[in-house]
């Protein structure tokens, strides 16, 4: 020990421990800090009870003698830390020709074991550079893999380590496999074969045993865990197409979705992303008369990377019109889910659903957001993320709307509480981008002159008769909930308390919703209805082009809509069309798969009494 340590030592000034810790720490000795990092020390001042650090981070740092033995740790001159410094041009040759050397050396100065993280702060900038990094180490893998005496693990935060022989990377992934025990471990491993097949080339000999207890193990769990069975046979298809010399046995991924072929959307969707797809090819051989149909089913229930796949699947077999009809059809009831709708919004412009971005989607947008919030489902609020951050999103929904249209989306926006306030005016400043008449909602200005809604008086009387319901029974009964549950306690847990108020907010909104509407109404029973061309209160017959079909359309107020008895509102897409036409006028009526053309025939007076109430 040094003589100046010891006579610290001797004066009672330090101790034994720390004075022998202090005398591996001389001048020009490197070290390490938990907090500081790698360092050198550049000198002792034992008069002031110091000793003078150079760390990377913190240049003449000092620092009290007792506490530096007891946080600084001397580095041997093996460690990589003090080869960065005195060996760079060394450590840089073996990173591009003796990766494994370099690899020990990192392990051994890490007490045998390191993560890939580790690795990375050990070499980079000075040995491989940042940007280098991930590509040297993919390479780096093989050079390690060949070499058998290093482990690499599946997962990036597990350890590497060092082996006490050579085993070959074939050899290390089929003992990996049969090793692991539960379903999830052999999963992995199956992953890692798939990952690296260079390696099996020329010996499927060796691998076709794995092929078989695949099967085994698929056939074993086929009806307690189908899909992870699932995922074990496609793997095994992937394993075969790549090594052609491998034999499948009896059974087939196509069996196992027939065999579940109730709660397919389910078990699909818990298969992982990357091997759907591949499940989702299978279905023309499962189910040869009805695939597309069994498809279509799962999307409701799906999430938008599994809606993706779908669509790829049926725009691969020209099989597109029934997913767009669907989708239209569910985007028009406000049914479509909220993964659907993030799906169609993300992928927007693109092959054949690119004709359902419109205003119509918007509105539906705004109803599963809404629904999303009242069932607390976490999936919307993809969604919602997506309408905010997306700044093109809402004008290319909008930018095609009729006035009358955008007014009412502007509405929906200003009540609907399924977005906070500050979103929400950031999104109406992009409506009104979109359509700068807009403004005049927000600074008062009348507009309601231009847009009254012409009703039946029994589609008013309907409406007066449920805003009285809501007035006199449903917001009073709510408000005694909202009391009942909150003498529950502890709101924060309440799920009573937290119900009630969803409520009170959808009835809040509702109540203002209607006496919005009902302002604008003007009553009417369609007397004295210009019958020399359509308008509202009269009922048109019409004959289609080429089949020669012979239609009727009533068209009425607003608020009247029976398409049994085919009445239609004069808002509707068909009311619009019809709207000023005169017998002998073709019209091109919209439909839901896309248009027919027909001739006005004859337009006569409709008795509005005969709407029902």
């Amino acid at each position: 020990m040094e003589p100046d340590l010891q006579s610290l030592v001797d004066a009672g000034k330090l101790s034994v421990e720390a004075a022998a810790a202090l005398d591996q720490l001389k001048p020009q000795t490197f070290c390490l800090h938990k907090s500081w990092g790698f360092g050198q020390i550049s000198g002792w001042n034992l008069l002031l009870n110091q000793i003078v650090v150079d760390f990377d981070t913190k240049k003449n740092h000092p620092m009290q003698l007792q506490y530096a033995a007891e946080t600084l740790q001397a580095l041997p001159d093996s460690h990589i830390f003090v080869r960065k410094v005195k060996e760079t041009a060394v450590l840089r040759d073996f990173a591009e020709n003796d990766v494994p050397q370099l690899v020990e050396l990192v392990l051994q100065s890490f007490g045998g074991k390191a993560t890939q993280e580790q690795l990375q702060r050990a070499l980079s900038p000075e040995v491989v550079s940042e940007g280098d990094f991930k590509k040297w180490w993919d390479n780096a893998k093989k050079a390690l893999r060949k070499d058998g005496r290093f482990s690499l693990p599946a997962r990036k935060a597990e350890p590497i380590t060092m082996r006490d022989g050579s085993v070959s990377f074939l050899d290390e992934l089929i003992t990996s496999f049969q090793k692991a025990h539960r379903l999830k471990e052999q999963l992995n491993s199956l992953d890692q074969i798939l990952k690296n097949p260079d390696a099996f080339v020329g010996k499927e000999k060796e691998l076709q045993p794995l092929v078989s207890q695949i099967e085994e193990i698929a056939t074993r769990n086929q009806r307690l865990n189908p899909s992870q069975a699932i995922e074990l046979l496609v793997s095994r298809e992937e394993l075969c197409a790549k090594l052609t010399e491998l034999k499948k046995g009896a059974i087939a991924l196509s069996d196992l979705l027939r065999e579940h072929e109730q709660k397919l959307g389910e078990i699909i969707s818990r298969v992982p992303a990357n091997k759907q797809r591949r499940v989702l090819v299978e279905f023309p051989q499962a189910f040869p008369g009805d695939w597309v149909a069994r498809l279509i089913a799962i999307v409701q229930l799906a999430g938008f990377r599994l809606i993706g796949e779908i669509a790829k699947t049926l725009v691969e077999h020209g099989q597109t019109e029934e997913l767009r009809q669907t989708l239209n059809r569910t985007i028009k009831e406000h049914s479509i889910s909220s993964e659907a709708l993030y799906w169609l919004c993300k992928e927007r412009g693109a092959g054949a659903f690119a004709d359902l971005i419109d205003s119509e989607l918007m509105t539906s947008i705004l109803s599963a957001l809404e629904r999303d919030q009242f069932n607390e489902n976490r999936r919307g609020s993809r969604l919602h993320d997506l309408l905010i951050d997306d700044r093109d999103l809402v004008s290319d929904l909008m930018i095609n709307a009729p006035l009358a249209q955008a007014r009412d989306l502007m509405r929906r926006m200003m009540l609907t509480p399924a977005i906070e306030e500050l979103n929400k005016r950031s999104l109406m400043a992009r409506m009104i981008k979109t359509h700068p008449e807009l403004q005049s909602m927000l600074t008062g200005d009348s507009e309601d002159k231009e847009t009254a809604l012409i009703v039946s008086w029994a589609s008013l009387q309907k409406r007066k008769d449920e805003y009285d319901d809501l007035i006199t029974r449903k917001i009073p009964e709510n408000t005694k909930e909202i009391g009942v549950a909150r003498s529950y306690g502890d709101l924060r847990e309440n799920f009573e308390f937290k119900a009630a108020k969803e409520m009170q907010t959808v009835l809040m909104r509702r109540k203002a919703e209607l006496e919005h509407m009902l302002a604008r109404a003007r009553g009417s029973n369609f007397e004295n209805a210009d019958v020399s061309q359509v308008s509202i209160g009269t009922k048109v017959t019409l004959r289609e082009n080429g089949s020669g079909e012979m239609l009727e359309y009533k068209i009425l107020g607003a608020w009247d809509s029976a398409p049994e008895r085919h009445i239609v509102s004069y808002q509707t897409a068909i009311g619009q069309a019809l709207l000023g036409k005169k017998p002998g006028q073709m019209v091109e009526l919209p439909t839901e798969t896309g248009s027919r053309h027909v001739e006005i025939i004859e337009i006569e007076a409709y008795n509005a009494a005969q709407v029902a109430p």
